[in-house]
């Protein structure tokens, strides 16, 4: 690794992730928060778009230019689910233990080819309880595929889904609220709010840490969250 310039985390994945554009606010994605609980050596090149899974990131040309820049060192987070299982759509729809597979470890050998470390980050869980107040999955096998797939290829793994599950049920389902973008005239249980988006890029850099991609100078107020005026949404919508 190249010591005398910067170290970068890349993100691929869907919305979830997605930086935002200001006539989307307040929804923000997970990754416009990750900067905040990362130390000053290590940057955050967000490639996440909404909308995208596994298959259309890479069929749409998005991959691309991330394997262009990144470099030996460098960390590409890989975090699709949310519309991988939307088969309705041909485009986006994969299938868990055979398609989503296949695509998630193309992103894995592409990064190792580069000489960067491939992280798998299982997809946040959506706000969804029963009438009895319990948290509730929202990805089916998909979460499973990609945890089998990181066992079997030694990928480092941010099990997002599962400490976001056990988040929300602490939460609640009242307190949980203020983390999605939820308001009189939206009921998105899907996309966060900023305290969402920082909540869930806190479980990501310590889950970076936990799997010995980032040593414990290179991340910060991990007990901490910015307050809303900390984001910056985007002019205009992301390309």
């Amino acid at each position: 690794m190249d010591t005398s310039r910067t170290r970068r985390v890349f993100i691929v994945g869907d919305s979830t992730a997605a930086p935002k554009a200001l006539d989307a606010r307040p929804e923000t994605g997970w990754g416009m928060a990750l900067p905040f609980y990362l130390a000053p050596g290590i940057a955050v090149e967000n490639h996440a778009r909404n909308g995208r899974s596994s298959k259309s990131f890479v069929d749409e040309g998005r991959l691309e230019p991330v394997l262009a820049a990144i470099a030996t060192g460098d960390v590409l987070v890989i975090q699709f689910g949310h519309n991988d299982g939307k088969s309705e759509d041909p485009s986006r729809y994969t299938e868990p233990w055979s398609t989503y597979r296949q695509h998630l470890a193309g992103y894995v050998s592409a990064a190792r080819d580069r000489g960067a470390v491939p992280v798998l980050a299982t997809p946040a869980e959506r706000r969804r309880f029963d009438d009895g107040g319990k948290a509730l999955e929202s990805h089916g096998e998909y979460p499973d595929a990609m945890r089998a797939l990181a066992a079997e290829r030694d990928v480092p793994l941010v099990d997002v889904q599962r400490a976001t599950l056990d988040l929300w049920q602490a939460l609640g389902p009242d307190e949980s609220r203020a983390c999605f973008n939820i308001s009189q005239d939206l009921e998105d249980n899907t996309h966060f709010r900023p305290r969402g988006a920082a909540a869930v890029a806190a479980v990501v850099a310590r889950g970076l840490v936990d799997a010995g991609v980032l040593g414990r100078a290179e991340v910060r107020r991990l007990d901490e969250a910015p307050d809303d005026g900390w984001f910056t949404w985007l002019p205009e919508p992301p390309a």
